[in-house]
């Protein structure tokens, strides 16, 4: 599975830890910040959010100091359903009833539990049934054809 990766600086050292632990059995493409150096998410949650939705890349991780902004950011992109990943049941239900595509978290978080919640969001599967007329709701949204 392709999976793209940014923070803006105050994820930068979870983003960096987050890639060593998921290099082994995927493929992660870094796409910044690179240093710890003051920075503005908005800017790397557009990089990974424009990589996830155009198909290159099947999911997208996403680390900021909150969580908040860089999720906000993220899904002001077409196509996109980033979700907090604030325990390992809301990452994994995220995919399974949301079909979310980006998990965003806080480096105030565990980085322990940012990894269990990681492995939830990245091996779950949507569901589609009742959940898939509630995904197509939120596309109805963003093309503003929901009245």
């Amino acid at each position: 599975m392709k999976i793209a990766i940014g923070s803006d600086h105050r994820g930068f050292r979870y983003k960096t830890e987050l890639m060593k632990y998921l290099s082994i059995n995927n493929i992660v493409k870094d796409f910044g910040t690179f240093s710890e150096e003051s920075c503005d998410y908005p800017d790397f949650a557009y990089k990974v959010a424009k990589a996830v939705a155009s198909g290159r890349y099947k999911r997208g991780i996403l680390i900021c100091g909150s969580g908040n902004g860089i999720c906000i950011a993220a899904n002001k992109v077409k196509g996109i359903r980033a979700a907090l990943g604030y325990s390992e049941k809301a990452a994994e239900f995220a995919v399974r009833h949301n079909d979310a595509n980006i998990i965003c978290f806080s480096e105030d978080f565990s980085l322990k539990n940012i990894k269990k919640s990681v492995k939830k969001f990245l091996f779950a599967e949507f569901e589609s049934g009742r959940h898939l007329k509630r995904v197509k709701k939120i596309k109805e949204i963003e093309r503003g054809n929901k009245k």
